[in-house]
């Protein structure tokens, strides 16, 4: 019998790879489930919205159960029921305002932190034995063009996803002879339904105004394509790093914008 925090199949009897993704209920986290499935991937899904989670564990013929990264106990119940796992895309993430340091919402700062940072060290610390004892496990951490430089009114989401890519450096050499792969994907300008919305705290002027003039920002299936390539090299390929913009956006700073 389900839970209220299981939905979808259950764990997978065959012999498919189990991949898990955080954050999957929309934008990146969905695309990227969607793409693993078809890859020949058991996909588990975690997000909050387990109502939107129903649906795509349906369509991929994934699991899904609640999670929340920011909460120990919700990760500790999620990643009980994986007892088995190759791969886990740490893609839970997030940005909150753009106020200037002087002015910050040290509200938003903690959440930011505990989403970006410490999310990823929860997830991670949970189920490297299992990704360890797959023989060929990879951790990807879905970073941030922020997590290479700042910008003003960035400094809260700089701050953690550098801290997100520092996570990645560290776990990495600690690592070094295990046959676990720490792989980091960091996108620019990335269109999806609700990273600027919600930075912005629904705010849908100020967030179309981020992309507005741009004329082919990145989209979720983009950063999944790239999540899935480096999954898919051969085992003794680790991508370190893959930074990945729009063409319209030369740097952090340099985007260039159409008049509408």
């Amino acid at each position: 019998m389900k839970d209220n925090h299981e939905s979808g199949q259950d764990m997978p009897t065959s012999e498919l790879p189990i991949a898990v993704v955080t954050g999957a209920s929309s934008g990146i986290g969905a695309a990227t489930a969607r793409r693993l499935a078809g890859e020949g991937f058991h996909v588990v899904l975690g997000a909050r919205r387990l109502d939107r989670l129903e649906a795509l564990a349906t369509e991929t013929g994934g699991s899904a159960y609640r999670l929340d990264v920011t909460d120990q106990l919700s990760v500790d119940d999620f990643c009980s029921r994986v007892p088995v796992c190759r791969v886990l895309v740490n893609n839970a993430g997030g940005a909150y305002g753009m106020d200037p340091v002087a002015e910050a919402d040290l509200g938003d700062w903690i959440a930011m932190y505990e989403l970006n940072v410490l999310g990823v060290v929860r997830m991670t610390k949970a189920l490297l034995p299992a990704l360890i004892a797959s023989g060929a496990g990879d951790v990807v951490l879905v970073g941030s063009t922020a997590g290479l430089g700042v910008y003003e009114g960035g400094g809260g989401y700089t701050a953690a996803k550098h801290g997100t890519h520092v996570v990645a450096e560290t776990l990495r050499l600690e690592l070094a002879g295990q046959p676990v792969r720490v792989m980091v994907i960091a996108p620019g300008m990335v269109a999806t339904e609700e990273f600027s919305l919600n930075r912005f705290d629904g705010d849908q002027s100020r967030a179309d105004s981020v992309y507005a003039g741009v004329r082919e920002p990145l989209v979720a299936d983009d950063i999944a394509d790239c999540i899935a390539w480096t999954i898919t090299r051969p085992h003794h390929v680790n991508v370190d790093l893959l930074v990945v913009r729009p063409l319209a956006q030369a740097a952090q700073h340099k985007v260039h914008r159409e008049p509408e």
